[in-house]
């Protein structure tokens, strides 16, 4: 039996969906409906699914970042065992933007509210999809990649579209942890070796301190070069020339030494493309 996840923060549109689904393809079991991005991470890891359907607009993780973190996530292919990543169906309310990047990345999505002849399209398309999978048609670790380059295209296009818009950040006006008196210190962005997101805040680490600032790391990634400034993980984007090696573990996970510090950083799958040897 072909199993599925829906994740929907709101109630009525996901019953809506599993309705359609029921009809639709009456042999896939929907074994949990969330709510919101991190369950759906947790709930997919611990059912491991065939098929997720993410809403796009969720509390805390939007459905992008849910299906990045849950893809890095994922028990390796290889691993005795893993089952191959899920099929992804995005679900979101009509918006043109998101509507070309989905199509231009051929990534699967449905639009609000689900019409039936449209689901059923991607019924059929899911369907081939797992059907080559069980006849060895599809190589689950190619397949696993295929996915990261579709999700990092679609996460990306801000940042390619906010450098557009003018000349990449040359300063940085942050705070230091308790400091008092409202001091702004100016930090130039060629001695910041990586930003790291943390609650409301952003990291700022140098080799000599550690400053605050409020940015938004989504906001702040479309201000910085890209051939500098690397994003490594969801929450951390690192100057390039700090990188001084990079580990992989016996599991394929990578970790990033950095000239200036002692700290290490764990590189997600999503970014792992950018250490691959020359």
């Amino acid at each position: 039996m072909t199993t599925a996840l829906i994740a929907e923060d709101e109630p009525l549109l996901a019953q809506a969906l599993q309705a359609e689904l029921a009809r639709a393809w009456p042999g896939l079991k929907v074994l949990a409906t969330v709510g919101d991005g991190a369950a759906a991470v947790a709930r997919a890891l611990a059912l491991q699914p065939d098929v997720l359907f993410f809403d796009i607009q969720m509390p805390g993780l939007n459905g992008l970042d849910a299906a990045a973190e849950l893809a890095d996530a994922w028990p390796a292919p290889q691993q005795a065992g893993g089952k191959p990543f899920p099929a992804l169906v995005f679900v979101t309310a009509y918006d043109q933007y998101a509507v070309q990047a989905f199509e231009a990345q051929a990534m699967d999505y449905l639009l609000k509210p689900v019409q039936p002849a449209r689901l059923q399209k991607t019924v059929q398309k899911v369907q081939l999809v797992l059907m080559q999978r069980a006849h060895s048609a599809i190589n689950s670790e190619a397949e696993l990649e295929h996915t990261l380059g579709q999700l990092r295209a679609l996460l990306a296009p801000a940042s390619a579209a906010g450098m557009a818009a003018g000349k990449p950040l040359q300063m940085i006006q942050a705070s230091q942890p308790g400091s008092q008196g409202g001091t702004i210190q100016m930090i130039p962005l060629a001695e910041v070796l990586y930003f790291e997101a943390a609650d409301k805040y952003i990291r700022v680490l140098t080799a000599d301190a550690e400053y605050l600032i409020r940015t938004p790391l989504k906001e702040l990634l479309p201000q910085l070069d890209a051939h500098t400034f690397w994003q490594v993980h969801r929450g951390t984007v690192v100057r390039a020339s700090a990188i001084a090696s990079v580990q992989r573990d016996d599991s394929g996970r990578l970790t990033l030494t950095l000239r200036g510090s002692p700290d290490r950083l764990a590189v997600s799958r999503l970014y792992s493309h950018l250490f691959r040897a020359m």
